[in-house]
């Protein structure tokens, strides 16, 4: 089990992050407290990297805007708890409080590497879980180096020792498309119109299928397990936060995942 010295997200600042310029945001840490990534997931590396990617956090009203933002971070703070933030009762400011304790997969983990002709792995390296939404496998790497110029093939460890790369390769996740899958940034924007096939499998829009889209092979299509409860912890404190609803569709028990 994960011990509790790990950051607790403030984000007192977020909200400012949400104005059409973004530029009169304050910088500062994301997050403060001994942890294996302190220091590292700050303010200003989230916003250097979020102008690489028009339309994150830009689009739509203010309510949307602050939506997307509250579920980009729901999601991401879970995935660098490792999931554990249920087992925090009685963490400081309760357990959604925490997020962003690790740069990257803890314990040996393998070299998530599988053949493929397109992004082939480069001798040697491993693209095991890294940054916020702890991109993983060859097959991402190589496609999220392309689209922020930079080789993470050959050197996959420049996401968690560079920041504004960490955010980066999370931002390019958010926001793109992997068909069958819509971009996590199309479904929370209100831009995804679910096919015939998405409505038979129960994929409707919401936050749900959001997690569908990260983890719902394992995730979805079954009783919610902690994993998702976490996810909708986190994200619920946010919207809390930036004083939103929710919205209907959290989970994605009755959600069959992408093929």
């Amino acid at each position: 089990m994960f011990k509790l010295s790990c950051l607790i997200l403030l984000l007192p600042l977020v909200s400012l992050s949400l104005s059409a310029s973004r530029g009169r945001a304050q910088s500062g840490d994301i997050n403060d407290a001994e942890d294996p990534a302190k220091g590292f997931y700050t303010y200003d590396a989230f916003i250097a990297a979020a102008k690489s990617f028009s339309g994150f956090g830009t689009t739509g009203d203010l309510t949307t805007r602050k939506k997307e933002v509250a579920s980009f971070l729901g999601q991401t703070s879970h995935e660098t708890t490792g999931g554990w933030a249920s087992a925090w009762a009685s963490a400081p400011d309760g357990p959604y409080a925490w997020g962003y304790c690790f740069k990257q997969e803890q314990g040996n983990p393998g070299d998530y590497c599988v053949a493929n002709q397109q992004w082939p792995c480069a001798p040697g390296k491993k693209y095991y879980g890294r940054g916020p939404i702890q991109i993983s496998y060859n097959y991402n790497y190589g496609p999220a180096g392309r689209a922020i110029g930079y080789n993470l093939l050959g050197n996959p460890d420049a996401v968690a020792t560079d920041p504004v790369i960490s955010f980066k390769t999370a931002l390019w996740f958010w926001m793109t498309p992997q068909s069958p899958k819509p971009s996590c940034h199309s479904v929370i924007t209100g831009q995804w119109t679910p096919s015939s096939a998405d409505s038979a499998a129960g994929r409707v829009p919401g936050y749900g299928v959001i997690t569908n889209i990260i983890n719902g092979g394992i995730e979805c299509g079954k009783p919610t397990p902690s994993e998702v409860q976490d996810r909708i912890g986190f994200y619920k404190r946010y919207c809390d936060m930036l004083q939103l609803g929710y919205g209907n569709n959290l989970d994605c028990a009755n959600q069959r995942p992408f093929a």
